[in-house]
């Protein structure tokens, strides 16, 4: 199993001790508080689960520019995003130092975390601009990660924080949602050596599917962990929970006992293509995963990303010595109607385009909406069966 990057083991920030949990509790009570942005909340729970490890807290503004200019925080340690607490108004936070912060996805904001307060710093719009620049690589108010990111507020409050719960993501995902400690436990317990991760934000359709048995096979792993994204999405993307059942459906019909598990992160996707796609890889070996795959457009959105940069930037930027997790270099996968299977399409040299079955996006969720499934050479009937429920349950 890979090592915690920067650390001899995992350093997960919640609370673990009741006693202490419960005194810091009744002690948020009577500090200063703040509710946090969505995105800073899902910092909390990354950072609470170990995913994040060796980091303790939110960056102060130099380590964030630091970790947006060139992956490097001012000690020098690696962190390819910067991550923030981000507020619109301190004036209640003046002078304190420890405070509340407040959760603004769950009813009566309950408290996420207490904080230490080692900074309070304004960011000007030339450091907005600069990390939005690196990050998304587009200030395109438009792209939903620029929108987000700019919308938080210019303060940023910095320094550790201990984790008093993981918000919505344990107990409206009680089967699905891990902290990267679980995870190791769970791959240490299955007795797998050599794992590969795969991220999903959406359902897996047979070519999914076929992908990761491909990367199985191709690195000899011993398990797969199936690994989604449980927190807010941009409009029009299909539910958590949909998906969840989707992606159990399909493991449980067609992959061997013990070869894979299918767990989910409590984290805000970014929409940053190959940044985010170099975080996806940074926390998935802190959860102990040897390989992960990386598709086309890996984390993208709209026409903002070249189908492989989310993989040349392991060669182009990351620093040699960053991570020990290997990458698996994926491309489109479909359906081909000459070899009666799915296979990559960069393998395919003598097909042209009509040798596939190809659906859009946009097309499958018409037929879906019809009640229509797609060709079983594009989806397993039992996923397509839910998906169908779903779509029409929204007329």
């Amino acid at each position: 199993m890979t090592k915690p990057i920067g650390s001899d083991h995992l350093v997960p920030l919640y609370v673990y001790d009741e006693d202490e949990r419960k005194q810091l509790i009744e002690e948020a009570e009577k500090l200063p508080s703040v509710e946090v942005s969505s995105a800073a909340a899902a910092n909390a729970v990354m950072l609470g689960g170990g995913y994040f490890t060796p980091l303790k807290g939110y960056m102060n503004l130099a380590d964030a520019l630091g970790c947006a200019e060139n992956m490097r925080m001012s000690d020098g340690s690696f962190f390819p995003v910067p991550i923030l607490n981000l507020v619109d108004s301190v004036a209640e936070l003046e002078g304190a130092e420890r405070i509340a912060l407040r959760d603004p996805n769950v009813v009566g904001n309950p408290v996420l975390a207490i904080q230490q307060v080692d900074a309070i710093e304004y960011v000007n719009d030339e450091q907005m601009v600069l990390m939005t620049e690196k990050v998304y690589r587009t200030t395109d108010s438009v792209h939903p990660g620029v929108a987000a990111f700019n919308g938080h507020g210019r303060y940023a409050v910095s320094g550790p924080i201990q984790v008093l719960n993981f918000s919505y993501f344990e107990t409206e995902f009680p089967d699905t949602f891990r902290t990267a400690v679980e995870i190791r436990e769970e791959i240490e317990q299955r007795g797998w050596k050599r794992v590969v991760a795969f991220q999903t934000r959406n359902p897996m359709h047979l070519a999914h599917e076929e992908l990761c048995h491909m990367a199985m096979q191709r690195l000899d792993c011993d398990g797969l962990v199936i690994h989604m994204l449980l927190g807010k999405l941009k409009p029009g993307d299909i539910p958590a929970d949909v998906r969840d059942n989707a992606i159990r459906t399909m493991v449980d019909l067609y992959f061997p006992e013990n070869s894979a598990i299918v767990t989910g992160y409590g984290f805000d996707m970014l929409y940053a293509g190959p940044r985010e796609a170099v975080l996806h890889a940074y926390f998935r070996q802190n959860m102990g995963a040897s390989h992960f795959i990386i598709g086309r457009d890996h984390a993208g959105v709209g026409d903002y990303y070249g189908a492989f940069d989310a993989q040349t930037i392991f060669d182009e930027e990351v620093p040699d010595d960053a991570l020990e997790i290997e990458i698996f270099r994926a491309d489109h996968t479909a359906w081909s109607k000459k070899l009666n299977r799915v296979v990559m399409m960069n393998e395919a040299p003598d097909h042209s385009k009509e040798d596939f079955v190809l659906l859009s996006g946009t097309r499958v969720r018409e037929m879906l909406s019809e009640g229509i499934a797609p060709p079983e050479e594009f989806s397993r009937p039992e996923v397509a069966k839910i998906l169908i429920d779903y779509y029409q349950s929204l007329e």
